[in-house]
């Protein structure tokens, strides 16, 4: 019988920051700058999300072994597919299982602005969207603390390049997250609840290049 991997779970004790430069680059300001009334809107949207958000993260770390065009994870049946994935772990001896979630007491949030007001529920949406980012580099963060000694690539997640997210349901079974988190995928692989996020990150004794996270290539 293989031994279960030993997880660990980061529930931080206050919301995410919420960074709203993100907030409205989703928005598709660009250079621009938000008028006032946006602001308050942003504003407004935070404060609501803070007060009903439960953040919390599953994750742990396993030994790899890397070929050309797949990753076998050591002590489970888990393989990471792909010629992208085995390239961004290429100096990668271990990888960390991530994932992540606001709670569906967001998902409930964002449809409540989205039945308000059009504006309301985008920026709600993109409120949401930065948090679960943030929780997720929080979360890191804290693992690189706890690794100290080690190099670390960037996240890398189910659906980019050719890592087929058809994984998801394995990828959290792995890490108990429906239990652990309450955080499932549904049958086109899709996570519920909806603002959450799935990763895997190489660790290694030496620096590392590997592709970029897709959402800083957008």
């Amino acid at each position: 019988m293989k031994k279960q991997p030993t997880l660990s779970v980061y529930e931080p004790p206050l919301p995410p920051v919420i960074n709203p430069a993100e907030v409205f680059r989703y928005l598709g300001y660009g250079t621009n700058q938000p008028d006032q009334a946006s602001y308050t809107l942003f504003k407004r949207c935070v404060e609501e999300l803070s007060a009903c958000v439960r953040p919390k993260c599953v994750y742990t770390v396993i030994p790899i072994t890397v070929m050309d065009d797949y990753v076998k994870l050591q002590g489970c049946d888990l393989v990471f597919q792909g010629h992208d994935i085995a390239a961004h772990l290429k100096y990668s001896s271990h990888v960390v299982m991530l994932a992540a979630t606001l709670s569906g007491h967001a998902d409930r949030l964002i449809r409540q602005a989205q039945a308000s007001d059009l504006s309301f529920g985008l920026v709600m949406d993109s409120c949401a969207t930065a948090a679960v980012e943030q929780l997720c580099d929080d979360a890191v963060t804290t693992i690189k603390r706890q690794l100290s000694d080690c190099y670390f690539t960037t996240r890398y997640s189910p659906g980019y390049g050719d890592f087929p997210i058809e994984i998801q349901r394995d990828f959290l079974k792995t890490l108990d997250a429906p239990r652990k988190i309450g955080l499932c995928a549904n049958d086109s692989s899709i996570l519920t609840p909806r603002k959450s996020v799935t990763a895997v990150i190489g660790v290694g004794n030496k620096p590392t290049q590997s592709v970029s996270e897709g959402c800083a290539e957008c």
